[in-house]
């Protein structure tokens, strides 16, 4: 009996495709959902409806996207991948290490704290704050970058140097600042590092224009130099955010030192794919059936 799959996304379009598939190659039968319709209902039997599975659940979910909106509709979505991991069915990536990479804070914490080298980070609700934290390190001739909390592709990403203004946030916004280590001037580079499984399934350069390296912001891609220590963190910063899979954000400070700046639990890999021979939907599938054989066993 083949297995049936969900893969959560609102906008599948190049990954879903590659992942529909090679789920197909597979032998799996695979429905994209998005976490929007699905429900918590104590009248199904798992207590628990997810669109196009009838009384049933899925064999395992595949998690692509979960749509932004207010508070309580993002606990609600992720309370539905919790309640599948509660009912046995495996989500790729797990609902906690997804929780923990979609909050920067928590992502720079945990990474201090396994002692994976990330440039100084602060998060602050205060203003007057903010602004100390800018004061004391431009005074050093640091410079900052301010991120949003709950951000990704370099949206929303902004520089500051000595003399500059603090922006006033939204309400309910919060100041994340990092420092800066990057080139002072003209373009720079960082590095994409795919880990599938607890292994290095891929890796590239990223080479922006500007300052903001990301794909999405027109970064070229090319090949990573061969530097064992970019595996070693990369692997090392999945490990202590406890992913499944996970693209690694690195880049060199001014004194050569490899940094992680960022781990991305629901990492897009079309860029990436155009600098590895590796099949990388193949990888993420294979070894997604490999975490839902478990379940599979206990469930029988």
């Amino acid at each position: 009996m083949k297995q049936r799959m969900v893969l959560f996304s609102d906008e599948p379009g190049w990954h879903g495709a590659r992942l529909r598939r090679a789920f197909a190659s597979h032998g799996c039968l695979l429905r994209t959902v998005s976490l929007r319709d699905c429900r918590v209902d104590l009248s199904h039997p798992a207590g628990l409806r997810i669109p196009g599975f009838g009384d049933g659940l899925p064999d395992g979910a595949f998690v692509r996207g979960v749509p932004g909106g207010g508070l309580e509709q993002v606990v609600l979505r992720l309370d539905v991948l919790h309640a599948l991991q509660a009912l046995g069915v495996p989500v790729y990536n797990r609902a906690r290490a997804i929780e923990v990479s979609v909050d920067k804070a928590m992502t720079s914490l945990l990474l201090h704290a396994a002692g994976v080298p990330t440039p100084p980070t602060w998060a602050v609700e205060s203003a007057a704050q903010a602004r100390r934290v800018v004061l004391r390190q431009t005074a050093r001739g640091e410079e900052l970058v301010l991120k949003p909390l709950f951000g990704s592709q370099g949206v929303g990403l902004r520089r500051i140097a000595a003399g500059d203004a603090l922006p006033e946030l939204d309400a309910g916004s919060v100041y994340y600042l990092q420092r800066y280590i990057g080139p002072r001037q003209g373009s720079g580079q960082d590095y994409r590092v795919l880990v599938v499984g607890a292994r290095v399934c891929a890796a590239m350069t990223r080479r922006g224009s500007g300052w903001v390296h990301n794909v999405a912001q027109g970064a070229r891609c090319l090949p990573a130099p061969p530097d064992p220590r970019l595996a070693e963190l990369a692997l090392a910063a999945c490990q202590a955010l406890d992913m499944d899979y996970a693209g690694v954000d690195l880049m060199h400070d001014p004194q050569g030192r490899l940094q992680v700046l960022e781990v991305n639990s629901i990492p897009a890999w079309k860029g990436l794919q155009g600098q590895t021979d590796v099949d990388i939907a193949d990888a993420l599938v294979r070894d997604f059936l490999q975490r839902c054989a478990p379940a599979r066993r206990r469930l029988a």
